[in-house]
């Protein structure tokens, strides 16, 4: 069932400029479509790490999933503008927090969301990050990643200059540092006991997006 774009943006007015981003998100991006599917069967907290302005949250509710769900993200103005839409979209069981992942990283366990993150942190905390994300994750749980991957396509280029050139119009308040390559993040999820499944997810974009899903393996 496709999402109610419009009900879901209304929720950021009377912010007219929000209103307009999350529509065009809404939209174009194959992630707010993808990402709900990916939690059919989960019924595990949700940490949701980068949270911008909780777009995330309201698919999810939209599409019938009622996990507990907490959002974190660094700009306490996108936080700030997160809790009112969450509050006139009538969405329950959600928190959002300004939290400076670098310094502080939440107590959780269940499943962790990182979506569009990995790539303004340079190599070492990507590492770092993804290490404490993988060990939030119950045996239930699952991470989920959106992120874009360093294998020397025209799109792995494309993705980079998209984003450097959202840190200058100033949506974003850091700038391209690197992308992981799918190596790098299997070694690393490996490391902590998750499974990756990778899937492209650039949709009609012309970005090198690719949705990660990785769980702990079943225990015979």
């Amino acid at each position: 069932m496709p999402l109610p774009k419009r009900t879901i943006a209304a929720s950021f007015l009377p912010d007219r400029y929000r209103y307009y981003y999350s529509l065009s998100k809404l939209a174009m991006d194959p992630l707010y479509e993808a990402v709900p599917g990916a939690f059919d069967e989960d019924a595990e907290p949700l940490l949701d790490l980068g949270c911008g302005i909780g777009l995330l949250l309201h698919c999810l509710r939209a599409s019938g999933r009622k996990v507990p769900y907490v959002g974190v993200d660094t700009d306490a103005a996108k936080i700030a503008a997160a809790r009112v839409a969450s509050t006139r979209g009538g969405h329950d069981n959600a928190d959002f927090q300004v939290c400076d992942l670098s310094e502080q990283f939440p107590k959780h366990q269940g499943s962790v969301a990182l979506l569009d993150v990995l790539q303004y942190l340079p190599h070492q905390a990507q590492g770092t990050l993804l290490s404490q994300a993988a060990q939030c994750v119950s045996k239930r749980g699952q991470l989920v990643i959106r992120t874009g991957l360093a294998d020397g396509t025209w799109r792995s280029a494309m993705t980079r200059a998209t984003d450097r050139f959202g840190h200058l119009v100033g949506w974003m308040k850091t700038s391209f540092k690197a992308q992981p390559s799918a190596q790098e993040l299997r070694a690393t999820l490996h490391r902590h006991g998750l499974h990756a499944e990778f899937k492209p997810l650039w949709g009609r974009t012309p970005f090198n997006n690719w949705l990660v899903l990785a769980r702990r393996p079943a225990q015979g």
